[in-house]
């Protein structure tokens, strides 16, 4: 038996059969529940809670943040979450890694002794944007580059070989180096 008044059951129980005697924040709640779900349904089910309350707001409706928050959060209502964390190096866990011929000392007396590679992303509206370029220590500056819409390894390699072909530097004595695993390929010479 549940400890509770028998007029509050018997007042929930008239309640169910005839909505329009629940409280006023209950009501309002109940209105409010569907006016937050238009919106979010109406913006293609991205709207968070700042957005949809902005949107309500601009439509003339009085409501507080945190009372949408609760509504959203009470009809199981998320926004989209921008961004995800994406990984760029995928190395197997036993797998063979050239010496570190460089030990971060980046510092060179001449050009075409040091190049170092990377990667990176940026995301886009239709996706991340995958950057690989090689840097000449001596010059500080980008000597090759390659942008791609998808990760693989000929992409690193590619902004590689554009350097070796531009360039022509002689190999000897030139050390190539990336903490990337796509590209990590140790001394060119």
């Amino acid at each position: 038996m549940v400890p509770i008044a028998p007029s509050t059951y018997y007042e929930h129980k008239v309640r169910e059969g005839e909505p329009e005697r629940a409280p006023g924040r209950v009501r309002r709640d109940r209105w409010l529940s569907g006016e937050i779900r238009r919106v979010y349904d109406e913006h293609f089910e991205v709207y968070g809670v700042r957005k949809v309350w902005r949107q309500l707001r601009r439509e003339g409706v009085a409501v507080a943040r945190c009372t949408v928050a609760r509504l959203m959060r009470r009809m199981g209502l998320q926004g989209a979450v921008r961004g995800r964390r994406v990984k760029t190096t995928h190395a197997p866990v036993h797998s063979e890694r050239p010496d570190d011929r460089v030990n971060r000392e980046f510092k060179v007396s001449r050009p075409n002794a040091l190049w170092v590679s990377d990667l990176t992303y940026v995301a886009t509206w239709r996706g991340f944007a995958y950057t690989a370029f090689v840097i000449d220590a001596y010059a500080r500056r980008i000597v090759g580059w390659r942008v791609s819409n998808s990760l693989h390894t000929d992409l690193a390699l590619d902004a590689l070989e554009q350097v070796l072909h531009e360039r022509r530097a002689p190999r000897e004595g030139l050390v190539h180096h990336s903490d990337s695993e796509y590209v990590r390929a140790g001394s060119l010479g």
